[in-house]
């Protein structure tokens, strides 16, 4: 994302990638505090969604538990690779 250019940020690749973010953090908040209302991940603009990026994975790759479920996530990133022509 970080070395996307500007014009396919404004094209759809940085909207893709925030809402990758706030599906894997709201996965993430789900195991971390089950049964709770996820925070949705604000819009702080296309140059800081890579940086929201990380930290969503990251944050998810902590509570991750089974192969399955890192093979799930793993799709949810490729897949939303390729629909932001990354």
């Amino acid at each position: 994302m970080r070395a996307a250019p500007q014009s396919r940020l404004q094209r759809g690749a940085a909207a893709r990638a925030l809402a990758l973010a706030q599906e894997l953090a709201a996965r993430a908040q789900e195991r971390e505090e089950p049964g709770t209302e996820p925070r949705v991940m604000p819009d702080a603009g296309m140059f800081a969604v890579s940086d929201q990026l990380t930290v969503a994975a990251h944050d998810l790759a902590q509570v991750l538990r089974t192969p399955g479920e890192t093979e799930e996530a793993t799709a949810l990133v490729s897949e939303a690779r390729t629909e932001a022509g990354l």
